[in-house]
């Protein structure tokens, strides 16, 4: 038997990431009451918040305003995937 998903709206898609990504440890996965997380490595995290701080002190350059947008994608992607994963979790039983 085929099992067929349909989404009330369309995931997020990833276009790029961004080049400043390390090549590892770009994503941790946390456990919150035994249901693994995903979430941005505290490096990504800082990285995004000297974005923001710059954008609101003097601006952002072309190419940096790209990156924290490339950021912000990745965002809504891991909070997507988190909760399909929450879901599954809440309606396995």
């Amino acid at each position: 038997m085929e099992m067929k998903t349909e989404f009330a709206y369309p995931p997020p898609m990833l276009h790029s990431l961004p080049d400043t990504l390390p090549d590892q440890g770009s994503i941790r996965i946390e456990l919150h009451e035994g249901i693994p997380v995903m979430r941005a490595s505290f490096y990504v995290q800082e990285r995004v918040e000297t974005l923001l701080e710059k954008h609101r002190e003097s601006g952002l350059s072309g190419s940096e305003t790209e990156e924290l947008d490339q950021y912000e994608e990745m965002d809504d992607y891991l909070s997507f995937l988190n909760r399909i994963v929450r879901n599954l979790y809440k309606f396995r039983g």
